[in-house]
């Protein structure tokens, strides 16, 4: 399934209506939220998808909004605590480490997403000059006079492939999300033959080798550069003023660094898939640690340049792009994968089970160096890259043979955003 967010440019009044629905889709999951909350503090028990319809459809809320959208909003509500379910028999098994909390209230008279199913009765509709038609029920032609709201369907999109059209109000404005079948793409891929991403915490947003030899690292000092420039003007402009101040001018900066942050996670897997797809390699091995960002004490400098980059959300698109082109995604920990040395043969072991007396075999001497047993220098986060692989080789039955010093040391550097003026000119 894939998804597409636009930016919605329309009218006043057209945006007066989408405000009264996300409006009235918040209040109707409050209420929602509420009544599941006191079924579960009062017997224990927890919703099941369709009781929030049967037991809240009738608000004043949900009687507002056209009543798909409306069951849509309340099905969230069952989305939430069925997560919540998960994670409460995760924490009796002892396989999560805090206890969940039930799930809260949105924020009093705040914004909630509108939801319009591709199908059935009440679906959008497309005009005939490519428009996609909204519409908005009895109860609100009744109130209000108005029956539908139109907004423009994106020009690369099938509307008859679109499953379904969700309105998201963020920082201020309202995105029209599309989601849509994607078919698998064949191609052939031989799924012996791997590449590794070690995730940076640095100057390198991916270190990447692959078992054919070859390495290349995915910068992220622009990126880093765009959320700091982003941090000094929130604190400059919020100087004075309370914790909680928020203004029109803090969205529209917020909403160009989102825009910055999910260009950068699209291209860099983009980079990683490409780079599968030109040599034939039917395998992507990610080191990830859960909870990684969680109490993370490099420096105050290096936590906010660390915790602002959207690691997950990129390990989520690589997974996507896999499913679309049938790669084979592994995901492993990737404890003491950076200590250790690659060329020398060092174990790796797992989080919490370092044996005692357990030494590497090189060491880091600076930033982006790593020194091996004979005192050959070695990049480090692709050092660790190669450990991340090594970690499954052998389940995964794959030959480490070719994956030597040369592409440990001689390294492609790959720039997301390239100056202008540093392009060069087509003739």
């Amino acid at each position: 399934m894939g998804v597409q967010q636009n930016l919605i440019y329309c009218d006043n009044d057209t945006k007066s209506i989408i405000t009264f629905l996300c409006e009235q889709s918040n209040s109707l999951y409050n209420c929602g939220v509420y009544w599941a909350r006191q079924l579960f503090f009062k017997t224990g028990k927890i919703i099941s998808k369709f009781d929030p319809i049967y037991e809240v459809g009738g608000n004043i809320h949900a009687q507002a909004m056209p009543s798909i959208p409306a069951q849509q909003t309340l099905l969230s509500v069952s989305e939430a605590f069925k997560s919540f379910k998960e994670l409460r028999e995760l924490s009796f098994l002892g396989n999560l480490g805090q206890n969940p909390k039930v799930p809260k209230y949105r924020e009093s008279g705040g914004l909630f997403k509108v939801s319009y199913p591709n199908i059935g009765a009440g679906k959008p509709t497309l005009t005939d000059d490519g428009k996609i038609r909204f519409p908005l029920g009895n109860q609100i032609n009744r109130w209000f006079q108005i029956k539908e709201f139109l907004l423009p369907l994106p020009a690369n999109l099938d509307f008859k492939k679109v499953k379904e059209l969700t309105i998201i109000p963020k920082n201020g404005e309202f995105y029209l999300e599309c989601s849509y079948e994607t078919p698998k793409i064949d191609v052939e891929l031989d799924v012996n033959q791997a590449l590794s991403i070690d995730l940076g915490t640095s100057s390198n947003l991916m270190a990447c080798v692959d078992t054919l030899g070859n390495s290349f690292l995915v910068d992220s000092r622009h990126a880093k550069s765009m959320n700091q420039l982003y941090n000094k003007r929130v604190a400059n402009h919020k100087e004075g003023k309370p914790q909680k101040y928020w203004d029109g001018f803090l969205d529209t900066i917020t909403r160009k660094r989102n825009h910055q942050m999910r260009d950068m996670v699209n291209k860099a897997a983009r980079v990683a898939i490409n780079h599968c797809l030109a040599r034939g390699i039917g395998t992507i091995v990610v080191g990830w640690n859960i909870g990684i960002k969680d109490g993370a004490d490099m420096g105050k400098q290096n936590n906010q340049q660390f915790v602002q980059m959207p690691l997950a959300r990129l390990i989520e698109r690589i997974k996507q792009l896999c499913v679309l082109y049938a790669i084979r995604y592994v995901e492993t920990e990737e404890a003491n994968t950076s200590a250790a040395s690659y060329l020398d043969g060092d174990s790796l072991p797992e989080h919490g089970k370092k044996p005692i007396g357990w030494k590497a075999s090189g060491k880091r001497t600076k930033r982006g160096l790593y020194r091996t047993k004979d005192k050959s220098l070695v990049n480090a986060d692709l050092n660790g890259a190669a450990n991340i692989l090594s970690k499954v080789a052998r389940n995964l039955g794959i030959d480490l043979s070719r994956l030597c010093r040369r592409c440990l040391t001689t390294v492609a550097r790959i720039r997301l955003w390239q100056s202008t003026k540093k392009c060069p000119i087509p003739v």
